[in-house]
């Protein structure tokens, strides 16, 4: 998809919406989408529906745009489909027309945001919306940290102010993350003056969220311990890069009085319907599960195993006679493709509170409560002030995990167990994919926490628990392997990146596309700023381990 400038997306709808007025069209638009011209503006619709199509834009375009990119890369997900012939991003050939997807769903995300805009301005002149622009603006800034942590460099703050020439500037990622936790605090401080004011003050900002919350029903509370648990997210990521500025605002974070996600009730789940992967897993067969996370969940006799996964249907996968859990590992000569590969295991989602990948009352997940735990047992192993004790944070992740696929009864024993590892991975259609014991790209991490263990070996039981708790969350998941170097991760036997990206190190970011290049981005300063070539092997900004 060409990128637009974001003046003519925003012209042309103003273009429509006139051109339109004068026939049919624009009634039956505004009878479809709005019930009517003259219910456009009521019930604060002119806010509210975009406010929705921006948290359903989380998932749009999923295949192309998240599921054959960051999915893949992180662990948890592979496929059976020779797309391009079996050689595209799962072997390092970075695919442009797939790739592009992921900045032309921010820029959705962000023409949504100046269409609110103006209607607040034009439409709803002297309403106060903090709380509603502040939810805005987590979104925004969640949707942005996604772009980022694939390309870097990323059109945030500068977005809707091009220069006099028309040419939109990026933030670098250090700068763009330095925004993010100075726009979550604050959003945070708005939110909390809206939270603290009377049942008779901002009664149409609080209805427009109410209105418009896919998440959290219009709770204003809850959006403030998300922002806040960003703010530790985006904390951590730079342990790295920035100790100093890591530090500082894990510990504005952890004191702040709006509190953390901490438990799953306050989970943040997109309820979208009908999740993208019904269709792209069950329909499509284009998404199978990773053979990493299989591999480790085996390994550790996972009690959620059942929950992520559907046994393999293919007899050659079975063992004794017995269906097996069998992934499919990435960047492999996948020989005749679906009939080869489509019997191994294919993804599931089946938490306590609903079938997140349901084709009518699916769940998108953004944050849940496991990963405070972890980022809390991270923020102490770090001698961060406030995060409390490491061994009760992680045990406390894990449970938390537990209880959100409905596995609670099973996670007293699962913190005990201090034997068992990931297990070799035997691919029995092609014996040259298998990784057995011994293998370096076999982690050998246990589950029980021990405290004699060196720093770096805390951390990667931290993480890997972490990983396998952020399911389905392929692009947290990748960010944070890159980030720590943990889990450990198997490497492609098949390299198309033609000497680019280092099969030992594995791709680091996914390149911009042409679709950027071409556009009124500028360009020439993103690469500047990334600091190396535009390609799958140059390093993201807090990637510094």
């Amino acid at each position: 998809m060409k990128i637009i400038n974001f003046k003519t997306y925003i012209i042309g709808v103003a273009v429509f919406f006139s051109a339109s007025s004068c026939t049919g069209d624009f009634e039956e638009f505004n009878q479809e989408k709005v019930g009517g011209p003259e219910n456009f503006y009521a019930d604060f619709k002119a806010i509210v529906d975009p406010m929705k199509s921006i948290q359903r834009g989380f998932q749009a375009d999923y295949q192309l745009a998240t599921n054959l990119n960051a999915d893949m890369y992180s662990g948890m997900f592979s496929t059976a489909s020779q797309f391009n012939g079996g050689t595209n991003n799962l072997t390092y050939l970075m695919m442009d027309g797939w790739n592009n997807r992921i900045i032309a769903r921010q820029q959705d995300t962000f023409n949504n945001s100046i269409i609110i805009d103006n209607a607040a301005k034009n439409n709803y002149p002297g309403i106060d919306f903090t709380a509603t622009f502040a939810v805005k603006k987590i979104l925004k800034i969640l949707t942005a940290s996604r772009v980022s942590d694939r390309h870097g460099p990323v059109v945030y703050s500068k977005y809707d102010t091009p220069n006099a020439n028309g040419i939109t500037d990026f933030d670098s990622q250090q700068d763009a993350y330095n925004k993010f936790v100075n726009d979550l605090t604050v959003a945070i401080s708005d939110l909390q003056k809206v939270q603290n004011t009377s049942a008779t003050q901002n009664v149409e900002d609080k209805s427009v969220v109410k209105k418009s919350d896919l998440i959290y029903g219009g709770d204003i509370a809850k959006w403030a311990k998300l922002a806040n648990s960003l703010k530790l997210r985006f904390a951590l990521r730079m342990s790295y890069a920035d100790p100093a500025k890591s530090k500082q605002y894990a510990e504005e974070a952890l004191a702040s009085s709006a509190g953390l996600i901490s438990d799953n009730a306050d989970n943040a789940l997109i309820n979208v319907g009908q999740h993208e992967l019904s269709f792209i897993i069950y329909s499509w067969g284009d998404c199978s599960i990773g053979a990493p996370i299989m591999a480790y969940m085996n390994g550790f006799k996972d009690p959620r195993l059942p929950a992520y996964a559907n046994p393999a249907t293919d007899p050659a996968t079975y063992i004794n006679g017995k269906p097996q859990y069998i992934g499919i590992r990435q960047g492999i000569n996948l020989i005749n493709g679906q009939p080869t590969y489509g019997g191994y295991s294919q993804p599931a989602a089946r938490a306590a509170s609903g079938d997140y990948f349901s084709g009518v009352n699916g769940k998108f997940k953004l944050f849940t409560a496991a990963e405070t735990w972890f980022l809390k047992a991270e923020a102490a192993l770090r001698g961060y002030s406030g995060a409390g004790d490491i061994q009760a944070n992680y045990q406390a992740g894990v449970s938390q995990s537990f209880g959100e696929w409905g596995k609670s009864a099973d996670v007293a024993a699962y913190l005990t167990d201090s034997v068992s590892t990931e297990a070799p991975y035997i691919d029995p259609k092609n014996s040259d994919n298998n990784v057995l014991a011994g293998d370096s790209q076999l982690s050998t991490i246990t589950i029980a926490w021990n405290n004699g263990d060196s720093n770096e070996k805390k951390l990667e039981r931290i993480i890997t628990q972490k990983w396998l708790a952020l399911y389905p969350d392929g692009p947290e998941a990748w960010t944070e392997q890159r980030r720590t170097g943990y889990p450990v991760l198997f490497k492609v036997r098949k390299n198309d990146s033609g000497g680019l990206i280092n099969t030992d190190q594995m791709i680091r970011r996914v390149p911009f596309t042409n679709d950027t290049k071409n556009s009124t981005f500028n360009y020439a300063q993103a690469v500047q700023q990334l600091g190396g070539p535009d390609n799958g092997a140059t390093k993201l900004w807090w990637d510094k381990k």
